[in-house]
């Protein structure tokens, strides 16, 4: 890992970095040392690691719950060179999306392409950033990510048995049934009930794919961007509940994160 910027506000340290041709984010509190629960972030399609969805949940995690919390950049993302195939399949999408048509198997192809990349890239990142004294490798990981993110987070979680609790949701993809249900961990899952991309039945079709014993469905009124505000504050006390508690069992403490 090379740290190639960093900077401190608000009591957050930042710290972009690379590993190989990942380009990333860290986020963690600008005061204390030592290990702590590692968020990762995944972001919406086409956008990046710093965009607005994933720094509005990332702050609040460093400042209310202490965690640490990251996010890579998708390929074709960001700062990663053009993806000429993800530009092809995007094309494709965009142009059956205006003319009133489905996406065909378009769709699908567009994940396949991106997971192939995304996932081991995420477990590379986790691999460093444990490395770091500032997260270590003896502390729980979770991860949120919608839409897109959402996509990618249910392959994730399933393959990466280092990640301990999840938020996931804004996805209703039938391809992903199995892999879902090899998800054990808590999951938060967000349903957008007027979601024009992912009807409400597809949705709750994967959220009962899950195969966790724990699980919430979190449906709200609205279209896919119109995911409630309050919806980060749940995913705050989330991750403080798994997280924090599961930190204080690995150093020998209580079973319960203290209060907030």
């Amino acid at each position: 890992m090379r740290i190639t910027a960093e900077s401190v506000a608000d009591g957050i340290r930042e710290q972009l970095f690379s590993i190989g041709d990942i380009p990333g984010v860290l986020w963690t509190p600008a005061e204390g040392s030592g290990p702590r629960p590692l968020v990762l972030i995944g972001h919406g399609g086409g956008q990046h690691k710093k965009g607005w969805e994933v720094v509005s949940r990332a702050f609040p995690y460093v400042t209310s719950c202490g965690f640490a919390v990251a996010a890579i950049d998708a390929p074709g993302t960001g700062d990663r060179p053009e993806h000429p195939e993800i530009r092809r399949l995007v094309a494709i999408i965009q142009e059956r999306e205006a003319a009133g048509e489905p996406f065909g198997p378009a769709w699908p192809a567009l994940n396949e392409t991106v997971a192939a990349q995304l996932i081991p890239d995420w477990q590379t990142t986790l691999d460093a950033l444990q490395k770091l004294d500032s997260v270590g490798d003896s502390q729980p990981v979770g991860y949120y990510g919608l839409s897109a993110a959402g996509e990618m987070g249910i392959r994730l979680v399933a393959a990466e048995p280092r990640i301990t609790a999840a938020v996931l949701g804004l996805i209703g993809s039938d391809w992903l049934i199995d892999t879902a249900a090899r998800i054990t961990v808590p999951v938060e899952f967000v349903l957008q009930w007027d979601d024009e991309g992912n009807p409400r039945d597809s949705v709750m079709k994967l959220f009962d794919a899950l195969g966790s014993t724990e699980k919430t469905l979190h449906a709200n009124p609205g279209s896919h961007f119109r995911v409630p505000s309050f919806e980060i504050d749940s995913s705050i006390r989330f991750f403080a509940r798994h997280l924090s508690a599961a930190r204080l069992k690995f150093a020998g403490g209580g079973s319960e994160p203290r209060s907030r």
